[in-house]
């Protein structure tokens, strides 16, 4: 089939080279010259683990191609994906205008029945209005889809050609024939392709992340719990993780959520419900607790220093929102950094993919170092925002040369508790006991 995907960030990249992957034409547009020229160098312009190789084998082959021009792109393809940022506006709602925009734009250059696929996270109703865009402009029939994506930065492509579920949400029997026909070789093993309406379709997405920030936020408060009544949280997760009601997944205590999805999610979705007058209570406090929770390694921080660490200099391990990505879109770590900053210390970051991205947004507020161990030189301490494989075992030995003195602010519980009592360590970590 001949595909245009609209908008080449995370999503759109990652969606149009795995449809390239299975035989599909993909012509991909942005506005941005410079990025396409990249890209039609062969240059990927995120980094996601094992997208490089299916990047370049599309490109070498003919299947994925890269443009600026809209007209071009659109001219032969069958079905058209939007994948364009929705950023929260100063009131928390998805911002739409780059959506509606892109509508309104093809929908003068269209001149016969195309498929619009709605691939952005939107709130619901964006299918209704995207489709009233058309209706004002054209009278070339189309129909739009809302297919939301649920791909996880770190494991992008094996979510996208092994997705648990694709979601579709639309009426037309004809857009149904054509999106059955495109994400069948996706769902060969038997997983579901889920049709619905475009309102269940949008609201299925924010119910999803939502769900999942929520998980994780009360797994948090759990965790600061456990710390002051002695209980470890490694155990109580295990407890509860062996639950198949509750599952083990995203039991993980640490210094809260960040990325491009939850967060903004999570705020569109409160904002989406207070459109309608309704109080959605439960995410209200999911928000106000990850606020605190990206702080909270500070606060061990001040504690043990008692509320002085003017003068003071720290290693962070970790600036990447998770690992295996560059992304750092309301990253722990960043709030980590202001607050330590803003009371008088100094900082040295290492990270293995996200320190350009860090540098290109703070600069020189922070000291950037090589490789983890130089990180450590002269600190006073260590703090870890980031769950890197890199971290997990590292030369404890090089640490103790390297560092001032041994204490560690763990946000991520890398360590085993045994293990560094055995090492001397200060060890202070998420909801398990503090080792001193």
């Amino acid at each position: 089939m001949k595909i245009a995907v609209i908008g080449t960030g995370y999503v759109g990249l990652v969606t149009g080279t795995c449809l390239a992957e299975t035989g599909n034409d993909v012509i991909c547009v942005d506005i941005d010259e410079r990025k396409v020229q990249k890209m039609q160098n062969g240059e990927v312009p995120i980094y996601e683990p094992g997208l490089d190789i299916l990047f370049h084998r599309n490109i070498e082959q003919g299947r994925l191609t890269f443009t600026t021009n809209l007209a071009d792109a659109i001219k032969d393809a069958q079905i058209i994906f939007m994948a364009l940022p929705t950023p929260p506006g100063g009131d928390g709602a998805a911002d739409l205008s780059y959506i509606l925009g892109a509508a309104k734009d093809i929908s003068k250059l269209i001149i016969e029945y195309k498929v619009i696929v709605n691939k952005s996270t939107v709130p619901v109703g964006t299918a209704d209005k995207v489709k009233a865009v058309f209706t004002a402009n054209t009278n070339i029939e189309v129909d739009v889809v809302s297919n939301p994506e649920f791909l996880r930065e770190g494991v992008a492509v094996d979510d996208f050609m092994k997705p648990d579920r694709v979601v579709l949400g639309t009426k037309s029997e004809k857009a149904k024939k054509l999106m059955s026909e495109l994400y069948g070789p996706y769902v060969r093993q038997g997983n579901p392709i889920l049709f619905m309406d475009e309102r269940s379709s949008e609201l299925t997405k924010y119910a999803a992340n939502s769900f999942l920030a929520t998980k994780i936020t009360f797994m948090n408060e759990i965790a600061n719990l456990c710390e002051l009544v002695g209980a470890d949280v490694d155990a109580v997760r295990k407890g509860i993780g062996s639950d198949d009601r509750i599952g083990k997944r995203f039991l993980f205590p640490g210094v809260g959520y960040g990325g491009s999805c939850f967060p903004k999610d999570v705020q569109a979705l409160v904002r989406s419900s207070d459109d309608y007058a309704y109080d959605f209570q439960i995410l209200k406090s999911v928000m106000e607790v990850n606020e605190r929770q990206k702080t909270i390694l500070v606060d061990k921080v001040l504690k043990y220093y008692k509320n002085d660490i003017k003068g003071k200099h720290f290693a962070l391990w970790g600036l990447a929102f998770k690992p295996e990505t560059d992304d750092i879109r309301e990253a722990p770590a960043l709030y980590i950094i202001d607050a330590l900053v803003e009371n008088g210390a100094t900082v040295t970051v290492f990270d293995p993919e996200a320190m350009g991205n860090v540098k290109n947004i703070i600069g020189d507020k922070v000291s950037y170092a090589k490789n983890q161990y130089q990180a450590l030189e002269d600190a006073d301490a260590l703090l870890i925002a980031t769950e890197w494989s890199v971290f997990r075992n590292p030369d404890f030995d090089k640490m103790e040369l390297a560092l001032k003195n041994k204490v560690v602010f763990d946000g991520r519980n890398l360590y085993d508790l045994q293990k560094m009592i055995d090492l001397g360590y200060y060890y202070n970590s998420i909801g398990r006991k503090l080792i001193d």
